[in-house]
């Protein structure tokens, strides 16, 4: 029994290629652009780690330093801190600069130290001499007393004066902030510091401990 092989029938003719199908083709433009946005975007998370984290050396407040006082080598302390925005502390390269200047204010340790704590101008004069004085809200002049201004120091009536003292005419006393401590919330009174002459110190000293002080802004700086 013969067995008879299948052959495959040839084709005449030419055999067509294969079909491929194309691809589609991603446009060299957009993929740049989405690279550089990924790569702005890192650069600007980096930037903001960076600028929440680094830390800086300032100057701070080593001792207490009352208003109108020279700054000493002493007073200065560098600290090592954040920072942070709305902060403007004095650099700690900025330290020669600062000492020799005055205080315009009540300087507490600890604190950091800023340009408008601070003032080059002679606030207390030869022949004149710097006293406290405290001062209730409904006695201050002005919202805020700032060094350099010009005020009246007026004398007030004490409680069991007689008719006659009162008519008398006050004594009067001109004088020159220096600079002022903020009151806080547990405290009555703002104390003023001012410079007066050094035959009314002893004076003031003593109307302002019986609290028969009364304060005339008479002159801004």
């Amino acid at each position: 029994m013969s067995h008879t092989a299948t052959q495959t029938p040839v084709t005449s003719g030419p055999v067509p290629a294969p079909r491929v199908v194309g691809q589609r083709r991603v446009r060299t433009g957009h993929l740049g652009l989405a690279v550089a946005l990924v790569a702005i975007g890192g650069l600007l998370a980096a930037f903001a780690f960076y600028a929440a984290t680094r830390t800086g050396d300032f100057l701070a407040v080593a001792r207490p330093v009352a208003a109108g006082a020279t700054i000493t080598e002493a007073d200065l302390a560098v600290v090592q801190v954040n920072s942070a925005a709305g902060l403007t502390p004095l650099a700690a390269s900025q330290r020669g600069s600062v000492v020799g200047k005055r205080a315009k204010v009540s300087l507490v340790p600890g604190t950091l130290l800023t340009a408008d704590q601070l003032t080059d101008t002679e606030l207390v004069g030869p022949g004149q001499q710097q006293v406290g004085v405290g001062l209730k809200p409904e006695q201050m002049p002005a919202s805020q007393l700032r060094p350099g201004d010009k005020v009246r120091l007026v004398a007030l009536a004490a409680p069991n004066s007689s008719s006659t003292e009162e008519s008398s005419s006050p004594e009067v006393f001109t004088a020159t902030v220096v600079g002022a401590s903020p009151r806080r919330e547990n405290q009555e009174r703002t104390v003023v510091y001012v410079a007066v002459s050094e035959s009314d110190a002893a004076r003031v000293v003593e109307l302002a401990g019986a609290e028969r002080l009364g304060v005339v802004l008479t002159g801004t700086r």
